[in-house]
């Protein structure tokens, strides 16, 4: 090229192994050059510093996933339209583990969750997604895998982002949290709009991508790249919980 740089197709081999090893979630569906175009943009820097971390558990109810592991189109069909099935309880381990890690370690585990939905909490996204509004009140459980203890901290909510209406900046802020560890559902939705107004209050933000799910794995796959170029580090829940200042934090009290 007459500017001298390479082109595209030359930089294939120079995308970080991390990209093509297998183990990105996006991987069959981001494609190499798009991944190259990224890169030398700039995009995609891991975030660097000490962390005070909290855990968020977003929407893990029983309305995003039913009451049983089924295939997501027969439990869309017998039980919640919002329901993502196989993809949700295949997400449950690992949110699990990372509930139990924090709590171990004595750091803050919170529950941004769906609201129960009067005639009058539909507003815009009831216009996109009648259905959400025919949920029963038990669906609005929380999953027994992954339930509230006692000194969790419960977030109702009735928009996507976690932070949109909600007192979690100042439950983050009083405990002195600078970084939140986002999990459950759905990717492109809650997970996405909670990690975007996450990084715009200057939280450092965690995706473990094992422990997200959404009903479309193609927008599941997509979104885990955006945020992991833009606005959080993207790994797996076994690389979350090695971060070293995860393990040995102090406690906050």
């Amino acid at each position: 090229m007459s500017n001298g740089q390479p082109r595209l197709e030359d930089e294939v081999h120079k995308i970080a192994p991390k990209q093509l090893n297998g183990e990105s979630p996006w991987q069959h569906v981001v494609s190499e050059e798009e991944m190259i175009i990224y890169q030398r943009a700039g995009f995609g820097n891991s975030f660097k510093g000490d962390i005070r971390p909290a855990l968020l558990v977003i929407d893990v109810q029983y309305r995003s996933m039913g009451h049983a592991n089924l295939p997501i189109l027969e439990s869309i069909e017998t039980e919640y339209p919002t329901s993502c099935g196989q993809y949700g309880w295949r997400a449950v381990p690992h949110i699990a583990r990372l509930i139990h890690a924090f709590r171990e370690r004595q750091l803050p585990v919170l529950f941004p969750h769906v609201a129960f939905k009067e005639n009058h909490d539909g507003q815009r996204f009831a216009d996109k997604v009648p259905a959400a509004m025919s949920i029963s009140r038990q669906g609005y459980e929380m999953i027994k895998e992954c339930a509230p203890l006692e000194g969790d901290i419960l977030v109702p909510k009735h928009h996507a982002s976690a932070f949109f209406g909600t007192p979690l900046v100042s439950y983050l802020t009083t405990k002195n949290i600078n970084c939140v560890v986002i999990t459950g559902t759905t990717t492109s939705g809650c997970v996405r709009a909670s990690a975007v107004d996450a990084s715009s209050y200057g939280y450092r933000v965690i995706v473990p991508h094992d422990a997200v799910y959404d009903r479309s794995q193609t927008s599941h796959a997509v979104n885990l790249f955006d945020m992991n170029s833009k606005y959080a580090d993207v790994m797996s829940t076994d690389d979350a919980l090695k971060l070293a200042p995860l393990a040995s934090i102090q406690p906050i009290e």
